[in-house]
């Protein structure tokens, strides 16, 4: 066991927990996306956008159940802006590249 994967042992140990069995369904998302983070060697920028995505999906999903607490949709409001905030940063200077490369090859086109 490496001293990554052992940092998830001794977290459940300390809050025990046996196994993934006795997580519930959001918490054992997390515990997914935190094993499949420390199992990586490197970690790239497009592994933080395709993180950035998944848990905006995941926060997404919760914003559609209707009993939850005001408290809990504002957390859910913030946890939002600062994923889409990430990704944006990481996103935006690839989509600005694209539009000048077309602008310009338009340009090339018309003279």
């Amino acid at each position: 066991m490496t001293n990554m994967e052992n940092i998830l042992s001794r977290l459940f140990a300390k809050k025990g927990i046996k196994d993934t069995t006795e997580l519930s369904p959001e918490e054992l998302h997390d515990f997914q996306n935190w094993q499949r983070v420390l199992s990586e060697e490197a970690i790239t920028v497009q592994t933080i956008a395709d993180f950035c995505k998944g848990e905006l999906l995941r926060i997404e999903s919760q914003f559609k159940e209707l009993e939850d607490s005001p408290e809990k949709k504002a957390r859910l409001a913030l946890l939002h802006s600062v994923y889409a905030s990430i990704r944006d940063v990481i996103e935006k200077p690839k989509h600005e590249r694209e539009a000048l490369v077309k602008y310009l090859e338009n340009l090339i086109s018309t003279a």
